[in-house]
């Protein structure tokens, strides 16, 4: 890090200590100090290396060297850092990893899939701006078996809570009886989108899995377990 000033959630970004956004959060719940003054606005700017950044009083130190999994996340795990329920999070799966991962958006606790996580806030934020509409793809068991033409409308756009759905691509894998497998790729990021999208057209989702980022597929990977990606992987999730 250079010595130029910068804006406090940018640099707490570059530390690994969240995604820019959740950064911005942390400083207007009153989290963050700066020489011992909390700040609690945005527009704050700090000069790395001589302004002494603290959160809940512990300092923040420069990032350690940046690191990228790809999880397939079990059902039963939230993807947050801490949960007052006790159930168990998604960090505790990566063995020997950097004290400061983080997952790269969530999954909710009955979903399971790919799941990055990382300690590079840059990254994090690049991967959830809707700018770069990162592509997530799905497949889902829902009820029924539905029409050509709700798969079409899907795909199209549907009003959900007060606000039409991106394009998606959606394709009928297979029937089982009185259920279907379904493939369905989005770029948005609204909580349990995919459960509220079926469920909305009639057909809700029994079993729901992530299976890719952009290009980075989950491929054989085992429930519950990991691997590490590297440059070529990581170029994968905006393709």
């Amino acid at each position: 890090m250079n010595n130029s000033p910068v804006r406090l959630q940018k640099y707490l970004a570059q530390c690994g200590v969240a995604s820019r956004r959740k950064c911005e959060e942390l400083i207007v719940s009153g989290r963050i100090a700066v020489d011992g003054d909390i700040v609690v606005e945005m527009g704050k700017k700090i000069i790395p290396g001589k302004s002494r950044i603290t959160m809940d009083g512990r300092p923040v130190k420069s990032r350690e060297k940046a690191v990228y999994y790809l999880l397939n996340k079990p059902k039963g795990y939230v993807t947050t850092l801490s949960d007052p329920q006790g159930r168990p999070v998604v960090v505790s799966l990566i063995k020997n990893g950097s004290s400061r991962l983080f997952p790269v958006g969530r999954l909710d606790l009955d979903t399971e899939g790919a799941l990055i996580l990382t300690n590079d806030g840059q990254f994090a934020q690049k991967v959830q701006h809707p700018s770069n509409e990162t592509r997530k793809t799905y497949e889902a068991e829902i009820k029924g078996q539905p029409h050509r033409a709700t798969l079409a409308a899907l795909e199209k756009g549907i009003l959900l809570e007060g606000k039409i759905t991106a394009p998606a691509k959606v394709s009928l894998l297979a029937r089982r009886g009185n259920s279907s497998l379904i493939r369905i790729t989005i770029h948005e990021g609204r909580k349990r989108q995919v459960r509220k999208m079926f469920a909305h057209m009639g057909h809700p989702v029994f079993h729901l899995k992530r299976t890719a980022y952009g290009k980075l597929f989950l491929g054989n990977l085992s429930s519950g377990k990991y691997r590490q990606l590297d440059s070529r992987d990581l170029k994968k999730v905006f393709l």
